[in-house]
């Protein structure tokens, strides 16, 4: 039986993990309708092959989307495949809300909620980290549990990263430990930020997130425990990027560790 977290836990209790289950591909609910955002950045050799894998699998499973498109004005000229592909899945499926530069991930996902017309609302990555093959999953899992959110996790039986080295997959592994410790957040995979949240869910979380970064994703998580959100785990496979370079390096692991300890004061 799934466990979650309820509004009317006392706060001296001990938060359930929640679970992480295979679940049954489920008839599509057709009263709801997903909205796919996509910040992106240098991404234009990534942006063709991610949207086709995400409009396949919405298809296949016969679900109603949109795939929003929000590029921080890429030096690579993101915005012209972008343009493409809307040309060709169509201005109903793809749309573009380009941005005037970098502003960060959170508003960039404030700026894609404006204009969504779904129910609820999918973040994911643009580089193919994330396949969408794991989408389908996600949405029966909330589906059959009425979860307020459903996230992936690495770190759990199923779930993987592929295409790391050893000092990246150390990093990861410190975080989330570090993070767990501190925060004591009741999911396996914090830093993880390929996501399913009901839209009014997610626009409340950003609202009361404060932190930029690497760091956003996780008190998201936090955010969400305190808030008595509902919380389900599908275990993925993470593969790193295929094209282009990674955007963690020395920087973000500090931004992280001072964002960690922000947190663990101000929660």
């Amino acid at each position: 039986m799934q466990q979650h977290w309820t509004p009317d836990r006392p706060a001296s209790a001990p938060a359930p993990a929640p679970t992480s289950v295979s679940v049954p591909i489920l008839p599509a609910d057709m009263s709801s309708k997903y909205s796919v955002l996509l910040p992106t950045y240098n991404e234009r050799e990534n942006l063709p092959i991610i949207t086709w894998l995400i409009v396949n699998s919405m298809e296949e499973a016969k679900l109603d989307y949109e795939i929003i498109i929000i590029d921080d004005n890429s030096p690579d000229n993101t915005i012209e495949v972008a343009r493409q592909l809307q040309s060709t899945y169509g201005e109903d499926r793809i749309l573009l809300r380009p941005r005037a530069g970098k502003l960060g991930l959170g508003t960039a996902y404030a700026h894609g909620i404006q204009h969504s017309t779904g129910t609820h609302v999918i973040i994911m990555d643009a580089d193919m980290s994330h396949h969408p093959k794991f989408i389908p999953e996600f949405i029966r899992l909330q589906q059959q549990h009425n979860y307020d959110i459903v996230t992936g996790t690495r770190y759990v039986s199923g779930g993987g990263v592929h295409g790391w080295d050893l000092r990246r997959k150390l990093t990861s592994r410190v975080a989330n430990y570090l993070a767990s410790v501190l925060l004591d957040p009741g999911v396996s995979d914090l830093t993880g930020s390929f996501r399913v949240y009901r839209k009014d869910v997610l626009d409340k979380l950003i609202k009361a997130t404060k932190s930029k970064g690497y760091v956003f994703q996780m008190e998201m998580m936090v955010r969400a425990r305190q808030m008595g959100f509902t919380i389900g785990e599908v275990p993925i496979t993470f593969v790193d990027r295929v094209f282009g370079e990674s955007k963690l390096g020395a920087d973000e692991i500090v931004q992280y560790l001072k964002g960690l300890w922000s947190l663990f004061i101000d929660v």
